[in-house]
């Protein structure tokens, strides 16, 4: 059965029950007024009666004021002879007996005589023309008021049925209306079910429940859009990944196992090309082993990351700043330390600026200049190389990209790809420029916020400077040279 069957037919079945209590509680009353009238008028007769008693043969003849004579009358004598007037026989039973011999009260009663239904009243007398005891049976007839109930009864079942009716035709016009927008949401299910088309939206048509219903409907569509292009993107970027690994790794495979051939077949070789054949082979090992760890890292960028805590952003680039000096000993790296803290993963923190640096290095020439700063908004590294050219900026951070300036020179074209996902795993973002006088900018923004670094007792570890020092206390910017 649909909802608006239903609907429908608990809108009839209330108003019913509602009509029903009316219908029985006026017919009840009516009844209860039409029979206390013909009760009030026997009792009344019951009080004459008393009052005047019994007159010769035949019962006394009751005033207008007492409710008129009764239609019936019969006098009950003990053993159950009777006599009485109005062309009828009044029923006689045990009780009325027991009456006629002078035991028991006075009693109203219903009693059908033929087609008659009257309602009776029976009384103790005694005769006045034999002194002995009796019992008197007045009548009066109901067929009027029973008509009248039955004519009542005929009118309150239409009101009945025509309310019921009425509830049931409302109710379905209103249910149609009501439902109306439901009806809507089912459409649209069914049709992004069909066609899996997740842009389809409902119309809100009135700030109520269902219009509640639309918006949170439409919510939960663009909820499920963003994550389906997400979804579409991350399986796109993972297939582009793995293509663009196999290409990658497939150059170094090739030629670390080209040269292990010839080593294994190369008998006579003199020791200079075996060495600088081992030296290849060892070359080409440490730059498969670094693009598969790159690779690795990327694949863990994907993934949820750990929870993060309170970092010392200054004191990670210090580390940093550590290695890239014994890495790259011809080349002079200035920093520019602001005590900062921010929420990250420290470990992601440092691939990040490691890559950042190494990158600056291998594009900088023989003693050239590396500058580092680090503050609340993140860090910049500068080199003083060829810069990037213009036609690569947009692509600098995508993975595997080599530029026009970067060909011919170890990596594995994943470094900057890598800074871009710790930025966005924080918060932040990467950008690129090349600066006026030479040498290209990076910043990776973060959001950070300046320490309190006035002692010990604010719970976070003083960075520590490149000679093992603790760094300015003070808050100042450290800088390092």
């Amino acid at each position: 059965m649909t909802l608006r069957k239903r609907l429908s037919l608990i809108a009839a079945a209330s108003v019913g029950i509602a009509v029903l209590i009316a219908v029985v509680a006026c017919y009840l009353l009516v009844r209860h007024q039409l029979r206390s009238q013909v009760d009030g008028s026997l009792w009344a007769q019951e009080r004459e009666v008393v009052q005047t008693g019994v007159v010769g043969q035949a019962p006394p003849g009751i005033p207008a004021s007492a409710g008129g004579p009764a239609q019936y009358v019969q006098i009950v004598y003990p053993g159950g002879y009777h006599r009485g007037s109005g062309g009828l026989t009044l029923p006689i039973n045990p009780r009325v007996l027991g009456l006629a011999d002078g035991q028991g009260r006075a009693y109203i009663s219903d009693v059908w005589v033929g087609h008659n239904h009257l309602r009776m009243l029976t009384m103790p007398v005694i005769s006045q023309a034999d002194g002995i005891p009796a019992a008197l049976e007045l009548a009066r007839p109901l067929n009027a008021a029973d008509n009248i109930l039955a004519d009542l009864r005929l009118v309150l079942t239409l009101v009945l049925l025509g309310g019921m009716a009425t509830a049931a035709i409302l109710g379905r016009v209103a249910s149609r209306r009501v439902l109306a927008p439901l009806a809507e949401v089912a459409d649209v299910a069914q049709t992004i079910a069909e066609t899996d088309d997740l842009s389809q939206r409902l119309r809100v048509h009135a700030d109520d429940e269902v219009g509640r219903l639309a918006t949170n409907f439409n919510a939960m569509l663009d909820r499920l859009e963003s994550s389906r292009e997400a979804l579409d993107d991350s399986v796109r970027a993972q297939r582009q990944l793995v293509a663009d690994a196999s290409h990658e790794l497939r150059t170094p495979v090739t030629s670390l196992r080209t040269n292990i051939e010839v080593l294994l077949e190369g008998a006579e070789l003199d020791p200079e090309d075996r060495r600088r054949l081992l030296a290849d082979v060892v070359e080409q090992s440490e730059e498969l082993s670094a693009l598969v760890n790159d690779l690795i890292e990327l694949a863990r960028g994907d993934q949820p990351g750990p929870e993060t805590d309170d970092v010392r952003l200054d004191g990670v680039a210090e580390e940093c700043l550590t290695r890239a000096r014994r890495n790259a000993p011809g080349i002079h790296f200035d920093a520019t330390l602001v005590p900062t803290l921010m929420d990250g993963v420290p470990e992601r923190l440092a691939r990040a600026i490691n890559n950042l640096l190494d990158n600056a290095a291998r594009h900088s020439p023989p003693g050239g200049t590396v500058e580092l700063q680090v503050g609340p908004k993140g860090v910049e590294v500068r080199d003083h190389g060829s810069g990037v050219d213009p036609e690569d900026l947009p692509y600098v951070f995508d993975r595997f990209f080599r530029g026009r300036n970067s060909r011919g020179r170890q990596g594995s074209g994943l470094g900057l790809a890598i800074v871009r996902q710790v930025a966005q795993q924080h918060g932040g973002s990467v950008s690129v420029t090349n600066a006026a006088d030479g040498g290209a900018i990076f910043n990776l923004w973060l959001p950070g916020t300046p320490a309190d670094t006035a002692g010990p007792e604010d719970g976070h570890d003083t960075p520590a400077s490149g000679s093992g020092e603790p760094a300015s206390g003070s808050g100042e910017p450290a800088h390092v040279s």
